[in-house]
């Protein structure tokens, strides 16, 4: 696992260095959007709506967006200068039984690795959440983000628990609620028993996901059936073509290459005869210039 933060766990003066690594993650299969007749995977482009045009990376900056059309841009600097005093720090604010804060409040769930100087205090504080069946409530900040957290035990190690704030949970106000339903106390006692008859232990293991087990078993049926796309096919093709384009050309090079060398041998040799005349030629004419001086 590789670690998403690092921090402390703060007890007013007094810190716990900790590292917090995720503690869930999907499995689901990743759909991909594709072009259905070669494959070719769909992109989504950054496009300014103002202009139509792409925008890159280095162009993109944080904004909101006010009554009126007008939009509030929000550099990097600015953000980065915005006051978080819990990013380096989960801060302990209280504590609570864990079957006091409504599940709805939990969002995401890490677990927290404490650095080798921290270790003893780490065991002592996750022991004496368990013994007393207590949870830590914290803020931290994660992301930019300051949130609520609860601190608890799990496997003998502290997981944080990030939470929702009280304004960012809906509030349900649906038709039924306004109405009068008349129960009997009959129907709803038996609706109770057969609760407590399926009643038992939470185990996990015992449920699967069946929707996922099918996918993954059509996705190896095609595959083994060869009922498969290939994006690149048009572009091996080509290359397939080109390869054998350039193969020929070598092909007929090489067969090109001898009668080049005798062509380029028969010059030389002509030139090598015509530098031996001339080379007699003048030999001649030093033996008679040398007769005519006797």
């Amino acid at each position: 696992m590789r670690a998403v933060w690092k921090g402390t766990i703060g007890f007013g003066s007094y810190a716990i260095p900790v590292k917090a690594y995720g503690a869930t993650e999907e499995r689901g299969v990743t759909l991909h959007q594709v072009h259905e007749p070669d494959g070719g995977r769909i992109r989504v482009r950054r496009v300014c709506e103002v202009d139509g045009a792409e925008v890159p990376a280095a162009e993109l900056v944080k904004g909101v967006p006010v009554p009126g059309g007008d939009v509030v841009v929000l550099t990097e600097a600015e953000l980065a200068g915005l006051p978080l005093p819990t990013a380096r720090s989960i801060d302990v604010l209280g504590f609570a039984r864990l079957d006091a804060i409504d599940p709805v409040h939990f969002a995401k769930s890490y677990y927290l690795e404490p650095e080798p100087a921290g270790t003893k205090p780490y065991v002592l504080f996750g022991e004496a959440l368990q013994r007393s069946g207590r949870v830590a409530v914290v803020k931290v900040a994660l992301r930019q983000r300051e949130t609520l957290g609860a601190l608890r035990v799990r496997d003998q190690v502290i997981l944080l628990e990030t939470m929702l704030w009280p304004d960012e949970i809906r509030t349900p106000d649906f038709p039924f609620l306004h109405e009068d339903v008349e129960l009997g106390e009959g129907e709803l006692q038996r609706a109770v028993n057969l609760i407590e008859e399926l009643t038992g232990d939470f185990d996990p293991g015992r449920y699967a996901d069946r929707y996922r087990a099918a996918l993954e078993a059509l996705i190896r049926a095609k595959i083994d059936g060869a009922d498969v796309v290939q994006p690149t096919a048009a572009e091996q093709a080509e290359g397939v073509t080109r390869l054998l384009a350039a193969l020929q050309q070598n092909v007929a090079e090489s067969a090109r290459e001898p009668q080049a060398a005798v062509g380029r041998a028969k010059v030389a040799a002509e030139k090598a005869a015509k530098a031996k005349g001339r080379a007699k030629k003048a030999s001649a004419k030093v033996r008679s210039r040398a007769k005519s001086a006797r």
